[in-house]
């Protein structure tokens, strides 16, 4: 059996990706991770800081794995198309959910200054990825917008057909 920690950690992943930010309450994590109420707190100060903890290990996964995912090609283009196919590849394993930092972002304050100081840093780095797989900055902000619009338009409509044409799109562009 994994550490309360884990636990803590899993359980917040699943609810937060399923259910939202702010759906899912302290008292919902404690029961289903079965942790005691002092566990919880030991580990976690408050629920902005689990949702920090959360969104730093959702960051590296994502990055990880779309890493990972379009290096199975060799070219800058090749590579480029192949981000699109990691949005389908996720909508068909997370069930469309879409993006998780965006997903939360709609969701926080203006004063939960931690949590969207790592939006900010994911998406930052995502557009960087394309940064370098493109050697034109504005061709690579506007694919990077691309994935973001497919990204959020399949989650919408839960179906991959704007994927595939917007990787039609940036096939042109690029």
């Amino acid at each position: 059996m994994n550490s309360p920690r884990e636990r803590i950690l899993e359980v917040t992943s699943e609810l937060f990706h399923q259910q939202g930010y702010n759906s899912t309450g302290i008292n919902q994590i404690i029961k289903e991770a079965k942790v005691a109420k002092a566990s919880f707190y030991q580990h976690f100060e408050s629920k902005e800081n689990l949702c920090v903890e959360y969104l730093n290990n959702r960051h590296t996964y994502w990055l990880s794995e779309f890493s990972k995912f379009i290096s199975t090609e060799k070219e800058p283009k090749s590579k480029t198309l192949r981000a699109f196919d990691f949005i389908i590849f996720m909508n068909e394993n997370e069930h469309f959910r879409g993006c998780a930092f965006l997903n939360i972002l709609s969701e926080i304050s203006k004063e939960q200054h931690n949590i969207l100081s790592i939006i900010q840093s994911h998406k930052s780095a995502l557009r960087n990825s394309f940064m370098e797989l493109i050697d034109n900055e504005l061709i690579a902000l506007n694919v990077y917008l691309l994935f973001e619009s497919a990204i959020i338009e399949s989650q919408l409509f839960q179906a991959n057909e704007i994927v595939h044409k917007t990787k039609i799109i940036v096939n042109h562009i690029i």
